[in-house]
């Protein structure tokens, strides 16, 4: 049964803490429409969030949550689906929480293939803490602790994910709205461990930081920075970077059909509900 706006966030928290032009805000309403378009059940659906601006997404969600210590997101998701399976859970954070200081807890979980839904909101930094450099910053590209451009190169997340075996993995940017509802919309009904990563805009870090000007030119920037995966030049592509020609590779990676843990340690069917 699909909910309201206002049934579905807490709306009595509004106007929520994000910066203006963050993308965090198209994730929520992107989330909000994928929810209603599968019809999962808000009375059984779980929702976790670690430290960091994406992090906080959950608060304003009207539904049972955990708030997590930094980088622990995904653990905890863990552990709420294994002591319960019939529940939906689902884990939402930013680079630096997934990528960073939790960056192998996200490779452990796709390798055992929970049941799980993480969402990784991508800004390229720290953008809660002052914006420094993150494990996703782009080489070359300037934050608070790399003020000549950052010296290494970044972890692609998606690709990370897709080796370590998760059953589901995607990538878009704030500005492909449709693509991100419906990836989203696979990966809750998806058996096994769900990863969507989101490309977001940072203004007040990463943006500023690298003067690419408003909210709408950063928009832009993504929008001409990322090339579907099928129309990438093998030889463009360098996976500890962008990619060598600079782009965004973005599309979905992997969409397999692994038995999930929860499966094998519960018995349960292949056509058992998510």
């Amino acid at each position: 049964m699909a909910v309201k706006f206002d049934e579905f966030f807490r709306t009595e928290r509004f106007p929520h803490v994000f910066c203006p032009g963050c993308g965090n805000g198209i994730v929520m309403n992107c989330f909000f429409r994928a929810f209603n378009n599968v019809g999962l059940d808000m009375g059984s659906t779980v929702f976790v969030g670690g430290i960091g601006c994406a992090s906080r997404i959950p608060l304003y969600i009207n539904s049972d949550m955990i708030h997590t210590t930094h980088g622990r997101g995904i653990p905890f998701a863990i552990g709420i689906k294994l002591a319960n399976p019939n529940l939906n859970v689902v884990m939402i954070g930013g680079d630096g929480d997934i990528g960073a200081i939790g960056g192998n807890h996200l490779i452990n979980g796709c390798r055992r293939n929970v049941d799980i839904t993480v969402i990784c909101i991508n800004n390229f930094n720290y953008g809660m803490t002052g914006g420094q450099t993150s494990t996703t910053t782009p080489h070359g590209f300037r934050s608070t602790t790399s003020p000549r451009g950052n010296p290494e190169y970044p972890f692609d997340l998606a690709e990370l994910a897709t080796a370590a075996g998760a059953n589901f993995v995607a990538r878009w940017t704030i500005a492909n709205v449709r693509e991100i509802v419906k990836s989203l919309e696979r990966a809750l009904q998806k058996k096994g461990f769900s990863f969507v990563e989101v490309v977001s805009t940072c203004p007040t870090g990463f943006g500023r930081k690298n003067r690419m000007g408003d909210p709408c030119q950063q928009l832009e920037w993504l929008k001409k920075t990322s090339v579907k995966r099928d129309k990438i030049r093998e030889e463009s592509i360098d996976h500890v970077d962008l990619n060598l020609l600079g782009h965004i590779s973005i599309g979905e990676f992997a969409d397999r059909d692994r038995k999930s843990m929860d499966q094998i340690l519960f018995g349960w069917e292949e056509d058992a509900e998510h």
